[in-house]
């Protein structure tokens, strides 16, 4: 319909691209049909592009293929952020207040706005959370409406080295980015239930080189930070544990294994190696994931009684067991991610566990994106008809009927008769005035 917006979301992985284009009804609606993805080798390294040409060559390769199937020019878009250098800084901001004034929204937003531009040595800031507010030091889990002498608001800010925002810029070439969105809150706001958000939850983030951990607690975000290890590493153990092995053969192997997390598993043989050999390193790695990700509640001033539920989603995550893996380790409640329940995904390929991310994406901008805006722009079409083909014969028909059709028309015998009557008519009235 013409007064639907589009949205288009893109996200830039270490191992592919995948772009999507949601459509936001009058009513609210989103739903998804068209998804196009890229892989992408060596091109991105710890969620940071390094080579910006094959970057950008993939990216426009997507675009062209969504452009193809909406009938139209992709004009603008949401991009997601990730990296390893990615992660919170607690911030704090302090001000004085008339106490004869109430608290207003645009209090609230002026002191966030000035708590983000708050230098921070090389890093740029990407986002800000508010965490927790205090009026007259008295927290206020709403502090507009309220009346006090001072207002004191924790921030959690998002920040990253500015080479992660520079070249991703610089990858999306002449494309207009109406806002870069922090991946994993966007997630965070989709896919948590506000039960989870509220009880405490960490959400992981398992791609091929970063895994992304982010913990909320009483409703807001606690704290954020992106490790440098991901499902690659696995892969990379049994290229170097084990003889002969390529990394695109160690993929396969690993993903084949009916338990790669099971010591006690049979052991069999995956195109000429050892499953039991491979699970060893397997295993081991794990480990270390599951063992650095459960440390970072602890990084977060948390204990572990303070977080009840682990979600896991990422590329790696997909791995068989990882989830009872999690649960056993941590003894936390763990479950898998699931695609955004408001969004309406029409084509049911495209629906699938790694694709988390970029549906978030939208769900996130759809909410935010201004009422009449829209990052595509559809081509119009008229129902225009072809020159009609005729033989000689036909066209000279045509053509003196035409000019026939243009010359005026001599009066019938009707109309001679009835103006002869109107002319006698008329005699006889100016006979009558005389």
């Amino acid at each position: 319909m013409e007064n639907n917006q589009h949205i288009v979301a893109i996200e830039i992985g270490s191992t592919k691209i995948v772009g999507a284009i949601a459509e936001k009804s009058v009513s609210g609606n989103l739903s998804v049909n068209h998804l196009e993805e890229e892989k992408l080798t060596n091109c991105v390294r710890y969620g940071c592009v390094q080579n910006v040409e094959n970057t950008k060559n993939a990216i426009m390769r997507i675009v062209k293929k969504l452009e193809n199937k909406i009938k139209g020019d992709i004009t603008d878009v949401y991009v997601g952020i990730n990296g390893r250098s990615l992660h919170s800084v607690p911030t704090e901001i302090d001000r004085n207040l008339n106490i004869a004034e109430s608290i207003t929204k645009q209090n609230i937003e002026n002191l966030k706005n000035s708590a983000f531009k708050e230098p921070i040595a090389s890093y740029e800031p990407i986002d800000i959370v508010p965490q927790t507010y205090y009026v007259d030091n008295k927290e206020q889990p709403n502090p507009v409406g309220c009346c006090g002498g001072s207002i004191n608001i924790k921030f959690n800010r998002i920040v990253a080295k500015p080479t992660l925002k520079l070249n991703l810029k610089r990858a999306l070439g002449a494309l207009r980015v109406k806002k870069f969105l922090v991946t994993s809150l966007a997630m965070a706001e989709s896919i948590l239930t506000e039960e989870e958000r509220t009880l405490g939850c960490m959400l992981v983030d398992m791609g091929a080189e970063t895994t992304t951990v982010t913990i909320f607690k009483n409703g807001t975000l606690n704290y954020m930070a992106t490790l440098p290890f991901g499902g690659r590493n696995l892969t990379r153990d049994l290229v170097n544990g084990l003889q002969n092995t390529t990394e695109d053969k160690a993929e396969t192997v690993k993903k084949n294994i009916a338990e790669p997390l099971n010591i006690a598993a049979t052991d069999l043989l995956i195109d000429g190696i050892s499953s039991k050999s491979a699970i060893n390193y397997i295993i081991s790695r794990t480990s270390e994931i599951i063992t650095n990700v459960n440390k970072q509640i602890e990084y977060a001033h948390l204990k572990s009684s303070d977080v009840k539920t682990i979600v896991l989603v990422g590329g790696a995550a997909k791995l068989k067991g990882l989830q009872a893996e999690f649960k056993e380790r941590t003894q936390i409640e763990t479950r898998m991610g699931t695609t955004p329940p408001i969004i309406n995904i029409l084509n049911h390929e495209i629906n699938k566990f790694e694709h988390i991310q970029v549906f978030s994406l939208l769900d996130k901008a759809a909410s935010i994106i201004a009422d009449g805006s829209t990052c595509v722009t559809l081509h119009s079409f008229t129902d225009n008809v072809g020159p009609t083909i005729t033989s000689p014969e036909t066209s000279k028909e045509e053509t003196k009927k035409k000019e026939q059709n243009k010359q005026p028309k001599k009066p019938g015998m009707f109309s001679r008769f009835k103006t002869a009557l109107d002319k006698l008519m008329t005699e006889d009235e100016e006979e009558s005035e005389e």
